[in-house]
């Protein structure tokens, strides 16, 4: 019997972000977090066990990967293969259909669909908070894209449990998150790297101090659905998180120009009543979230501002799961 496993994940955009770690060791983020899986972008892993191998084989997108990322990868098998007492190495086969590190969440759907075949392929059955947990160590956002819909990631004080739960189901809300493509390179800086740089910003204690305040706004913003106030904090908590990564030693610039010019654009349509916010993650790609009466506006607008790649659109999404083998992944550009 092959000991296999292929799972699936989404992405999430984050409306109340992380950015950086209290405690290293045991990736506990410096703040909670809330966001959203964002449907149509997908990556989906498969793990084999393969004893026969010398080492863990890391496939990204067709292509075998060594260097840090497969440093990344063997790293978090271990956890699995300590958690399940088997020492075997893996073919690990992975495939994106969104852009890879350019501020879309690929390191949060990789680590939690690699969470969810690893653990299954070495026989576990953990359950979804256990298995947040573990996604965490991985990537920090990919313990977000264990549970579906809108989730939200928290540490308690008192035991040090870190992990997300779903506070609404994916049909929740009517959002759609439209990603508007500046960019499909590797930031020169990534999260994990610009993260480590953000207590050298005089802004990050304060962000930090007043996470808690903008959690509550996003949430009962959600639950109420209204609109105006989470745009409000959304943009709000975006604003806050890129003003720390600009004022860091040395500083990180992940805006583009183009970047600049949606956010904007956004505030203008606003002004008209479009239902339409913004929102930026670790790169220059610019989720414009709005109301599903509004997307045929949205992105007729979308598609006339400058350096535009690409739009991909995403509605809320479920949590992991495990896929037949034959599956496959599709995205849904506009």
């Amino acid at each position: 019997m092959t000991e296999q496993a292929t799972a699936l994940a989404h992405p999430n955009i984050a409306f109340i972000k992380y950015w950086g770690l209290r405690d290293v060791t045991h990736r506990i983020p410096a703040n909670d977090s809330l966001s959203m899986n964002i449907g149509c972008l997908s990556t989906r892993t498969t793990v084999t066990l393969d004893p026969s191998l010398p080492a863990d084989v890391l496939v990204l997108n067709g292509q075998q990967v060594r260097g840090a990322s497969l440093d990344r990868a063997q790293q978090f098998m271990d956890r699995i293969r300590r958690l399940a007492g088997k020492p075997s190495p893996v073919l690990i086969e992975s495939r994106n259909n969104f852009p890879i590190g350019a501020g879309v969440a690929s390191s949060a759907s990789g680590f939690a669909a690699l969470a969810l075949a690893g653990t299954v392929a070495f026989g576990l059955d953990l359950p979804e908070p256990a298995l947040s947990s573990l996604a965490r160590f991985g990537s920090g956002s990919a313990c977000r894209s264990i549970p579906g819909g809108f989730v939200e990631w928290r540490t308690d004080p008192e035991t040090g449990d870190s992990y997300a739960r779903s506070f609404a189901p994916a049909d929740h809300w009517d959002l759609v998150d439209c990603i508007a493509v500046l960019s499909n390179e590797h930031k020169a800086t990534g999260s994990e790297a610009g993260m480590r740089l953000a207590n050298t910003s005089p802004l990050q204690e304060a962000r930090v101090a007043d996470a808690a305040r903008r959690m509550r706004l996003s949430r009962q913003a959600i639950l109420n659905r209204d609109f105006d106030s989470f745009a409000a904090i959304t943009e709000l908590d975006s604003n806050l998180m890129h003003a720390v990564m600009m004022t860091s030693e040395p500083p990180l610039f992940y805006w583009q120009p183009e970047s600049l010019a949606i956010m904007q654009a956004v505030k203008a349509w606003q002004v008209e009543g479009l239902p339409v916010t913004y929102t930026l993650d670790a790169g220059p790609n610019v989720h414009v979230i709005c109301l599903q009466e509004a997307l045929s506006e949205v992105l007729t607008r979308l598609r006339q501002m400058p350096g535009l790649i690409e739009i991909l659109k995403g509605f809320p999404a479920g949590p992991a799961r495990l896929l037949p083998d034959d599956s496959q992944v599709s995205s849904q550009k506009v």
